[in-house]
């Protein structure tokens, strides 16, 4: 399984995932090219080298009509990497989606930077005790930012890794100087957005992750902890502009890990006084609410009855919500839990132009094993405009994919 790892030892910053991320590239010079290309306004990305305890990495440095990071500048002062907020322009929510609305980026690219800025705009609001649409991004919300998360979010795209994991994030120690005054490390935001993180101190003064490096993290991070065994294929150096004993660097590995199980949550019960509609009705109820998968089996139960067993597949952090369901749209007293591993295969889908209209391709592939199926819904609609049968139309389709 391709597999990104982020390793934290000193935080996370925009600007140093971007930098780290663009050595994985193949093409890293035209990359910011084409970063330049989107026209962010006022901006500039220029790729540096840079050297930090005799390492050499990549800085990605940003302007902002011809002026770099000036820290008299800044409501929000970054002692580690360099997340480039400019105190003289202050933007909110509604300005971050018309700027991100007129870039050139596949849609994912685009719903991938809406959601980063979403969460840091729930963290600003919480912080402040603010609705969102009265948040004004003082600290992460000038364009040399956009630059930042646009950049990871189209770097992540086009590595396209199966799974991202990232090591427990080294926040720094002490306190660290904003708009409102002088906050603790981390600064308020930063830590609402690493709820449910692993965050720990250390001997490090300064601020080492930032609001920005915490939701690019928590937006695309599935798995916090220590580096899985991984055949490690590139490896990239992201450096921050400040200077410590330790070096003052984000890195990460893209490689291949073996294929692991998934872990699932099997949640039944048996049913022998609700009729058919009802039940279809609580499976369609259950799936809307995040359930994997739901079925029924016909069982005997006490007194010679037939019933249904229920069985629902969830993740475990769905449990309880799947479990307040079941109870909510069935009749059952009782459920009962087993703990699975499930192997799937890794999946892809896109949509393909062809003469009788667009169709969902999926693919999936691992264990040595590459399919390739055509969804049914588009499947089915041509063969309804056309007047022939799904077996037909589904000829016709492979015909013109090759």
């Amino acid at each position: 399984m391709k597999t990104l790892y982020i390793e934290c030892n000193m935080g996370a910053a925009g600007d140093m995932l971007l930098s780290a991320l663009l050595e994985l590239h193949p093409a890293p010079d035209e990359f910011i090219k084409r970063l330049n290309g989107l026209v962010i306004p006022g901006v500039q990305v220029e790729k540096k080298t840079a050297v930090r305890c005799g390492i050499t990495g990549t800085h990605v440095e940003v302007t902002v009509y011809g002026q770099q990071e000036d820290e008299h500048m800044h409501d929000h002062h970054h002692a580690h990497g360099q997340e480039h907020h400019h105190g003289h322009h202050h933007t909110g929510m509604h300005e971050i989606e018309h700027i991100i609305g007129h870039f050139a980026l596949p849609e994912q690219v685009r719903s991938d930077i809406l959601a980063v800025y979403r969460l840091i705009a729930e963290a600003e609001s919480h912080a402040h005790g603010r609705e969102i649409d009265q948040i004004h991004f003082h600290e992460v919300g000038t364009m040399d930012a956009v630059a930042d998360i646009t950049g990871v979010c189209m770097l992540l795209h086009e590595l396209a890794p199966e799974q991202i994991i990232a090591s427990p994030v080294h926040v720094g120690c002490g306190q660290v100087k904003c708009a409102h005054g002088i906050l603790p490390v981390p600064a308020p935001a930063t830590a609402y957005i690493l709820k449910d993180v692993p965050i720990y101190g250390g001997a490090v003064h300064g601020e080492l992750c930032t609001p920005t490096g915490a939701a690019l993290l928590k937006h695309f991070v599935r798995t916090f902890g220590n580096m899985p065994v991984m055949n490690v294929d590139k490896i990239g150096y992201g450096m921050g502009t400040k200077e410590f004993e330790t070096a003052n660097c984000l890195r990460v590995m893209l490689g291949e890990t073996a294929e692991t199980p998934d872990q699932v949550l099997e949640l039944c019960c048996n049913i022998d006084d609700m009729t058919a509609e009802e039940i279809g009705f609580a499976a369609e109820q259950i799936l809307s609410i995040g359930a994997l998968e739901v079925f029924t089996t016909p069982i005997g139960m006490k007194k010679n009855r037939p019933g249904i067993l229920l069985t629902c597949l969830c993740r475990p952090e769905d449990k309880e919500t799947v479990l307040a369901a079941m109870f909510r749209y069935t009749s059952t007293i009782g459920i009962r839990e087993h703990v699975c591993s499930r192997y799937v295969l890794s999946r892809t889908e896109e949509a393909v132009e062809t003469p009788y209209g667009t169709v969902r391709i999926k693919r999936s592939g691992g264990y040595g094993v590459e399919r390739i199926k055509t969804e049914y819904d588009d499947i089915a609609q041509i063969a309804a405009k056309q007047n022939i049968s799904v077996h037909e139309a589904r000829r016709l389709v492979d015909k013109e994919l090759g």
